[in-house]
């Protein structure tokens, strides 16, 4: 492991990346030649350094997928192949690109555990804690079992005088950002705490563990993006274990930059530097059901998302959390959400 500064400021190099794409209107990223968009466009001398370097069975992948309760999947997703391939790019070595993943019923299925049942645990803390007390619905119900046009608070200011109570549609349409599962990431520290973590969702962690066999599923983030949201350039460095980072995207596309510094890493031993890395950026554009997986040199490499892309988000996904049966109107009220939503599940192994 190498001592690495949490608080240290991205290089220059990354930082007018992130900008550039943060600056770039949506309708250009098409266009863009710069960015890495496996599931649409391998045409430039960019798409020409990908490399199929694994290929995973799409039968034990359905398996895992039915176990987890999305069903068989619908033939009009169909794979047509047994192999689902993995990619790497000859420019970051160690992240591994899945894309088409999650087949669109376990996509559905993760974001219902994810804010249906997760969402209204209190054990698992969000960026809400900070400065509310949160009033969770009744056991069993959900944020979403609220009228998006109550004015009842649902969230009472810790400090009456800085911030002013939250509806449940405020809570859920802007406000709410991120949740954690498993270890409980403390952001202001930067450091997970020593109290032993919530237990991950044993479901959701069973299948994580699955598809990526050599991560334990111990702590997560879940982030909630709308388009306009951004996250800034870091480096996930608060673990003692190098294991890979697995990404999960549902929702809207997203760009995700990640690069290598030039600076050499000194190691937590203080004996030696390790040999300087080029510096290099990639932008890569991920779809809902798509998957990166953060290991060997990509895994504390610095990495960033300027820019939710707005409109992308897939139709089987769009109305969530509404239930296309028409008899099914629980969260009818709340119809649309999902499209102007990106959840990212970032998960890592906290221990060796």
């Amino acid at each position: 492991m190498y001592a690495l500064d949490p608080h240290e400021r991205p290089p220059e190099h990354i930082r007018n990346v992130y900008k550039k794409y943060q600056r770039m209107k949506s309708q250009d990223l098409d266009e863009d030649p710069a960015i890495l968009d496996v599931e649409r466009r391998l045409s430039s001398d960019l798409d020409r350094k990908l490399r199929v370097i694994q290929e995973w069975d799409r039968e034990r992948l359905t398996a895992t997928f039915s176990q987890f309760g999305g069903g068989q999947g619908n033939p009009e997703h169909a794979p047509h192949t047994s192999k689902l391939p993995v990619y790497e790019h000859d420019d970051m070595p160690g992240l591994l690109i899945v894309p088409s993943l999650l087949p669109p019923e376990t996509q559905v299925t993760l974001l219902s555990r994810l804010l249906h049942r997760d969402l209204v645990q209190p054990s698992h803390l969000t960026n809400i804690h900070t400065h509310y007390d949160i009033s969770y619905p009744p056991l069993g119900s959900s944020f979403f079992s609220m009228s998006p046009k109550s004015s009842t608070p649902v969230a009472e200011p810790i400090d009456p005088t800085v911030h002013k109570p939250l509806n449940v549609s405020q809570l859920l349409n802007k406000k709410m950002r991120w949740m954690t599962l498993g270890g409980q990431y403390d952001w202001t520290a930067k450091r997970y705490p020593e109290a032993p973590p919530p237990s991950f969702p044993c479901d959701v962690k069973h299948l994580l563990e699955n598809m990526f066999t050599n991560t334990k599923a111990e702590a997560a983030i879940v982030n909630l993006y709308s388009p306009g949201d951004t996250l800034s350039v870091h480096r996930d460095v608060a673990e003692s274990s190098a294991t890979g980072l697995i990404s999960i995207s549902l929702g809207c596309d997203a760009i995700f930059i990640i690069g290598t510094s030039s600076e050499p890493a000194k190691p937590a031993d203080d004996t030696a530097f390790t040999q300087p890395m080029d510096e290099r950026v990639l932008a890569i554009r991920l779809r809902s059901g798509s998957a990166v997986y953060m290991s060997g040199n990509s895994r504390f490499a610095w990495h960033g998302v300027p820019q939710i892309v707005p409109n992308t988000c897939p139709t089987y996904l769009e109305n969530w959390p509404a239930s296309e049966d028409p008899e099914d109107v629980e969260f009818e009220a709340w119809r649309g959400w999902m499209q102007k939503k990106r959840i990212n599940v970032n998960v890592r192994q906290m221990w060796d």
